[in-house]
């Protein structure tokens, strides 16, 4: 199965700047975590929930803070042509629990999570995705 059978095409996209109370505010309305940045038509970052925690609150930013100032610029990222069991497999080793999804032109298509896996590929390639999602050691581990 590819990506493209399982991921969410419906992606709300953030202005990078644009602030961020702006975008918590989007992500409040779709219910998610994550917002992918984009300027002029290219994927320029994400920007999560723990980003405006981590790196604006207790930085001491505001809610004006543009988006720019607090987002990941090193996205990871999938194509919708790819085999979803390999990408997930991918997902476990990086410890991402959503992923971009971009076209080979690298136009940002969709987003991939673990929910869109578990939908179509049921619990045992879900399960070994969390497990090494939830291992120790990630990129925002203490």
């Amino acid at each position: 199965m590819r990506v493209s059978e399982a991921m969410s095409r419906d992606v709300r996209i953030a202005n990078p700047n644009q602030r961020i109370s702006e975008a918590a505010k989007a992500m409040t309305e779709i219910d998610a975590g994550i917002l992918p940045v984009g300027e002029n038509d290219r994927l320029v970052g994400m920007i999560t929930d723990r980003d405006i925690a981590v790196r604006a609150v207790a930085g001491g930013k505001g809610p004006d803070t543009p988006v720019r100032e607090v987002m990941t610029t090193e996205v990871k990222y999938c194509f919708e042509d790819e085999d979803l069991v390999h990408v997930s497999k991918n997902m476990a080793e990086l410890q991402l629990r959503r992923l971009p999804v971009v076209n080979r032109d690298k136009r940002l298509v969709g987003i991939l999570a673990l929910a869109d896996i578990a939908v179509v590929e049921g619990a045992r390639t879900t399960g070994r995705a969390v497990e090494g999602i939830t291992r120790p050691g990630g990129k925002h581990h203490s």
